[in-house]
């Protein structure tokens, strides 16, 4: 299973939280499940999630698509950095 990592700064968690609920059901329609998400204890404004993907391929192609169009609307938008892990 593959799975997409994120990580984005200077956004409250509880914010964070509810897009991530209002994103559930594109998620699922992108074949990403939403599996953890966590704030830094150390740097509190730091929230991680972690996402199951069923094809690391597509899902890269499609946020790729989403961030781009987000900056053309919004340049100074905060998106998540994003790591997309393959099991070895």
């Amino acid at each position: 299973m593959a799975h997409v990592l994120a990580k984005l700064s200077g956004v409250p968690l509880a914010n964070i939280r509810i897009q991530l609920n209002k994103d559930a059901a594109t998620h699922a329609e992108q074949g990403m499940t939403l599996a953890h998400l966590w704030q830094n204890a150390e740097k509190p404004d730091e929230v991680l999630f972690l996402f199951r993907v069923e094809d690391l391929d597509r899902c890269r192609a499609r946020m790729k698509e989403i961030h781009a169009h987000a900056r053309q609307q919004q340049p100074d938008m905060p998106l998540p950095e994003l790591v997309f892990l393959r099991e070895a």
